[in-house]
């Protein structure tokens, strides 16, 4: 889950699917490959950023940077999201990655980290104060900040089409129970409750890192996360993973699920044609609904709240997941270090930043909003940046989307065995038995 493409919407699904795609491409390819060319970090003449091709208000700060700095103006080279992944790593091992890098934080920027390949960012010199305090924690490890971050929150929020529920006397749910009434209902209209790209593995991810959270609490994935592959087949697991199955079963998802991807904007579409209910998924969506059917969010039609709860788990209904940012990070070989940290405190979320991201959807991860919130013109625009401003706020944990908190080697066997335990081939205690396994 994983950029901002050109609507400013975070957490690129494309870059999602890609990262398990692309971590497999980097283990396969030899580190050595002589055939790779690209900057060098002992150049002085100016930074050199590596970021991804839809980086849009990224690129306008930069902009700005060279504007202010004819005589050392950054390099900035864009890659498509299939290809970035794989040539970091290389780069990285020829020694010629970038001065600052654009990355995911979580698991897959602390492995740089233990590399020794990334420097420590003083606070005081980059302003990290300013920023969300649970965004920081997806590139703070140890105690020290390792990233800044450059675009939007993406919580992944319960997105629903208000018509298709009214007509079928259905209201939003607030709970795992109304949610499987609200499938009953709905199923008995005609129309499929959820829209669920399940060919693309990743958003059914995202049913499961809440329904782990609603279960257990954020403690459960924080113990994964932390190294603790045993955690896997705790209870909670286990109990969230039947909660998958039992949503399945009840023929929440439809019968094609499994032959929709996300990338061709089939699931969206179910939703805004009425064709589906409801659907999970990250912020983004708002941006792409704007763009394929602004006559539908013109009309009101598109409502939008958090997660259900359960009302027997130990987690916070309030807990949310999904992408917190993207980040910056400092090559820790880098000639510019200098310059690297003028750009990062001054220029990467600045004010003219902070306004272009609000005015394409997207909520920056910078504290005291609420004043550029109030000044939002249109009603719409403001009831749903507000709304995922005060998610966030108001978030006792915003947990890192699974298959970027952990390390890379773990991405794809986590996307495999969701998407088994959501097919019902294995069972919900084989799940927790084969993750144990690939994070041992």
């Amino acid at each position: 889950m994983r950029g901002i493409p050109v609507t400013g919407h975070l957490g690129s699904p494309r870059i999602r699917r890609a990262v398990a795609v692309t971590v497999a491409l980097a283990a396969a390819t030899s580190l050595a490959a002589c055939g790779f060319s690209g900057p060098s970090t002992s150049s002085s003449k100016g930074l050199t950023i590596w970021a991804l091709n839809d980086q849009t208000i990224l690129k306008q700060s930069v902009d700005a940077y060279n504007k202010d700095h004819p005589d050392a103006k950054i390099t900035l080279r864009l890659f498509s999201n299939n290809e970035y992944m794989q040539k970091l790593r290389v780069a990285f091992d020829a020694n010629q990655a970038p001065d600052l890098f654009f990355n995911w934080g979580g698991g897959a920027l602390n492995d740089y980290v233990k590399a020794g390949k990334v420097d420590v960012l003083n606070a005081t010199d980059v302003n990290a104060d300013r920023y969300t305090d649970s965004v920081m924690q997806s590139a703070t490890f140890e105690g020290k900040v390792y990233g800044v971050p450059v675009n939007g929150l993406a919580p992944v929020v319960l997105y629903y089409n208000k018509k298709v529920l009214s007509d079928a006397d259905v209201q939003p749910p607030k709970t795992y129970d109304g949610l499987l009434a609200a499938v009953k209902k709905l199923k008995g209209k005609g129309v499929t409750p959820l829209s669920l790209a399940a060919d693309s593995k990743w958003p059914t991810l995202m049913y499961l890192e809440y329904l782990v959270d609603r279960t257990g609490g954020s403690r459960v994935f924080a113990r994964i996360a932390s190294g603790d592959a045993a955690t896997w087949k705790d209870q909670s697991v286990t109990k969230a993973n039947q909660k998958l199955q039992d949503l399945a079963k009840a023929g929440a998802f439809g019968n094609n699920t499994s032959s929709v991807s996300y990338d061709q904007g089939a699931s969206t579409a179910l939703l805004y044609r009425g064709k589906a209910a409801m659907e999970v998924m990250g912020t983004w969506e708002y941006a792409n609904i704007a763009k394929a059917a602004p006559d539908f969010l013109k009309k009101g039609d598109l409502g939008y709240t958090a997660f259900p709860a359960l009302t027997d788990g130990a987690g916070s209904a309030a807990n949310i997941v999904g992408n917190p940012s993207n980040f910056l990070s400092l090559n820790k070989s880098s000639k510019n270090k200098s310059d690297a940290l003028t750009y990062l405190k001054n220029y990467v979320l600045n004010g003219s930043q902070v306004d272009a991201y609000l005015a394409s959807g997207s909520v920056p991860p910078v504290k005291g909003l609420d004043s550029k919130l109030a000044a939002v013109k249109s009603s719409s625009d403001k009831a749903w940046l507000t709304f995922v401003y005060d998610l966030v706020d108001k978030a006792p944990s915003f947990q890192l989307s699974w298959d970027q908190a952990l390390p890379s080697d773990q991405a794809d066997p986590l996307l495999t065995n969701t998407d088994k335990s959501f097919l019902r081939q294995i069972s919900p205690a084989e799940f927790g038995v084969n993750m144990s396994k690939a994070g041992s």
